[in-house]
């Protein structure tokens, strides 16, 4: 099994400070006993205008971690009941630790009416499944023979009112409520959380991202991108500079998993972007030279007229 993974995480534009974090490990993490195969992604996005969201969504991804260092399930046992139910068990009880433990710090420490608290993305990768929890409006997206599918719902006042059939999805896209959240990390005593499971084709794509890239990237050029001859790392360099380009009116976070991908076009990709990168080196390191040349020649010859 080959993951061709990459992250990245942006303050945006407009934001004061970054209440996005994110976590993206293998099996070289050390002390790992979740599995010998796979990768843990989550992303979290702490609570704008709350008392200490980046504090919440860094803890929220801390705990996650703690999921690497459980028991692994059997081999024998790989794609069974069992294993799927381990995983999914596993995600959701990490992120309803990480609830107690931000609600607990709330009561005990945070007299503020808007208490800390986060949004929570997370996916384990096996080599035959993928297993995925999401506690608010972080998204998980699956790339699959050109079709872009959300496999997350929001959890947002927005998103309910779509359900229930009160507001159309346009409306809900431009309606200024839409960050708002009915479910996330640490504010209430106890959560939910939603979990999902699918099977792994050779090339798919799984996207984590926090709202600060959907609401300013809209799924088709998102789903575009992914479509692109890039490496992984290229991709969320790309998506990153997308959602800065539209506004970037949040933070911004994006990782991006490409599964079994082909070893020939990976490395042809890789070799692309080094060319890429050489170029624009050369060509910075000729404008240089040039404006050096250009800069000694207006001295010379403005030298020269003052002393003729």
């Amino acid at each position: 099994m080959h993951i061709d993974a990459a992250a990245l995480s942006h303050i945006g534009r407009k934001k004061a400070k970054n209440e996005d974090s994110y976590g993206m490990f293998d099996n070289s993490f050390p002390g790992i006993k979740l599995f010998h195969q796979g990768m843990l992604l989550t992303v979290a996005d702490g609570l704008g205008g709350h008392t200490g969201g980046e504090i919440a969504s860094k803890l929220a991804v801390s705990i996650m971690t703690d999921v690497l260092k459980e028991g692994p399930v059997a081999e024998k046992d790989r794609a069974s009941e069992r294993e799927d139910s381990f995983f999914l068990d596993a995600i959701s009880a990490a992120m309803k630790r990480a609830n107690i433990s931000i609600w607990q710090t709330n009561r005990e420490l945070i007299k503020s009416k808007r208490p800390m608290g986060t949004t929570q993305c997370a996916a384990i990768i096996r080599p035959n499944y993928v297993y995925l929890g999401n506690v608010g409006d972080s998204r998980g997206y699956l790339f699959r023979n050109g079709s872009f599918i959300a496999q997350t719902e929001d959890h947002s006042w927005v998103d309910e009112q779509v359900k229930q059939g009160l507001m159309t999805l346009a409306a809900a896209e431009a309606d200024r409520r839409k960050n708002l959240v009915t479910r996330c990390i640490g504010t209430h005593e106890s959560i939910e959380v939603d979990t999902y499971q699918w099977g792994i084709k050779t090339g798919d794509q799984l996207l984590l991202c926090t709202d600060g890239l959907t609401n300013m990237v809209s799924e088709d050029l998102i789903a575009d991108i992914l479509s692109r001859p890039l490496t992984s790392k290229d991709k969320v360099n790309l998506l990153i500079d997308k959602a800065n380009e539209n506004g970037g009116k949040d933070n911004i976070t994006a990782i991006l998993a490409w599964i079994n991908p082909d070893p020939g076009a990976l490395r042809r990709m890789r070799m692309k972007a080094w060319l890429r990168k050489r170029q624009q080196k050369i060509k910075i390191a000729v404008l240089f030279i040039l404006n050096a040349i250009l800069f000694f020649l207006l001295g010379y010859i403005t030298g020269y007229l003052v002393k003729g």
